[in-house]
């Protein structure tokens, strides 16, 4: 065998290996797709909630949480299950400390609460209206009653104890 016939095998050889591969890894993706898709469908089978936060606007507020201005004497909560409103910038330390910790509970109370977020550097005119003077603020709006305001960054623990007593009335 002269090296020119040998060269063309070995690199035949290569190019065959190579190929099959890829063949290969293009199947474990393939593969790997088909179980994602399939773990996305078992997600979706076990009606696992994804309810996120509600950003609002000031226009949206007065439709949806309280139309301060044309009951400007009353709180009137327009709400048909009791809320959180976050009032946050995204630039505040706190406020990013606590949005996840707002994502889970907006999961874990679908459907029993809402969980709303105002962005005070978009909605500088609300956040003014509520004397928003430190973020992130909590406003606590219970059916039927006055809403209750808290500062800072809470805990979920403490944020659960008060959806609970307050919002949804248990003991």
């Amino acid at each position: 065998m002269n090296i020119k016939t040998l060269f063309t095998l070995i690199t035949l050889g290569l190019l065959l290996s190579s190929c099959s591969n890829h063949k290969e890894n293009k199947e474990n993706t393939s593969a790997g797709k088909v179980d994602k898709q399939k773990q996305e469908i078992n997600l979706q089978k076990t009606n696992i909630s994804m309810a996120k936060p509600i950003y609002l606007t000031k226009a949206e507020f007065l439709k949806k949480v309280a139309n301060y201005e044309q009951n400007p004497d009353k709180w009137v909560y327009l709400g048909d299950k009791p809320c959180i409103i976050d009032f946050y910038a995204d630039w505040c330390g706190p406020c990013k400390m606590i949005a996840p910790i707002l994502e889970e509970l907006a999961q874990e109370y679908d459907g029993q609460i809402y969980i709303y977020k105002v962005d005070t550097e978009a909605e500088q005119e609300l956040a003014a209206d509520f004397g928003i003077r430190s973020i992130p603020t909590l406003l606590f709006c219970p059916l039927n009653e006055s809403p209750q305001m808290a500062q800072g960054a809470l805990p979920k623990d403490v944020l659960k104890k008060a959806i609970d007593e307050v919002l949804l009335k248990k003991s």
